[in-house]
């Protein structure tokens, strides 16, 4: 059986800067992967390789066994891969349902003549993306905020909004960059519990994050980076002994920063 993605010995090099070198992981349908690494280590241009914002140097990315390297990051997206950024990136004057209804734009088929002479055809479609978004608002935990700029909305919201819409795609593959950065402890343990959530309901997520409580206690596998190379892959009791893990980043104490000088 293959699996949901496959990356093989991914490679980026900025000049003289190697972001990424040979990389190669798998993810089975329904796993729930920690990616963690010191700052630096490669694992934001790894996020950017895999969605097509920016071109690898080497190697290749497929989906379902279907090679999606080199495609528009709009193409990839359609093809069922969302994510999130490390800083919020939403649509600060326009509501919330309005920000959601943007990850619908590819279900829309209605031609600029249906949407001018608004024809039953692009009316059930607005409907239909207008119910979908209501209801992936009341899935983050943003009920009764629709119509709340997104500006306005507390920041740990904001967080939750970015990932309605990024849902709003319907992906079967999610990546999170750093998505609880910023959050108070009982915002992470919130937000945990939804990532949680999505992953018991079938989506495949890939988690970019720093806090080692949450990584450890929320994913059942984890993967290290350091100097853009994979230098551990497994669970993550092992992945917590291993002494390269702990040399290039945890520390003895298990946390960040005692081995980061």
């Amino acid at each position: 059986m293959q699996p949901l993605i496959a990356c093989e010995r991914l490679g980026r090099r900025f000049g003289g800067v190697v972001a990424l070198d040979d990389v190669s992981l798998r993810a089975e349908a329904g796993d729930l992967i920690g990616l963690i690494g010191p700052n630096g280590a490669g694992k934001t241009t790894f996020f950017n390789l895999v969605t097509g914002l920016i071109a690898s140097s080497s190697g290749l990315t497929r989906l379902r066994g279907e090679i999606i390297s080199g495609l528009a990051p709009h193409r990839i997206a359609a093809k069922g891969v969302a994510r999130t950024y490390q800083n919020i990136r939403l649509f600060d004057r326009m509501t919330v349902v309005e920000n959601v209804l943007v990850g619908r734009h590819r279900f829309f088929h209605a031609s600029p003549l249906d949407l001018v002479f608004r024809t039953a055809r692009a009316r059930r479609e607005e409907a239909e993306a207008t119910d979908r978004a209501h209801d992936l608002i009341a899935y983050v935990g943003l009920q009764g905020q629709a119509n709340v700029a997104a500006a306005n909305l507390p920041y740990g919201h904001q967080r939750r909004l970015e990932l309605a819409r990024a849902l709003a795609t319907e992906p079967t593959l999610l990546l999170l960059d750093e998505p609880m950065a910023g959050m108070n402890p009982a915002e992470k343990a919130g937000l945990a519990a939804l990532i949680a959530r999505l992953n018991r309901d079938g989506l495949t997520v890939l988690l970019i994050e720093h806090d080692m409580k949450v990584v450890m206690g929320l994913c059942r596998r984890v993967i290290v980076l350091r100097h853009g190379k994979l230098i551990a892959d497994g669970p993550p009791d092992r992945v917590r002994r291993d002494p390269a893990v702990i040399d290039a980043y945890l520390g003895p104490s298990g946390a960040p920063g005692d081995a980061q000088g």
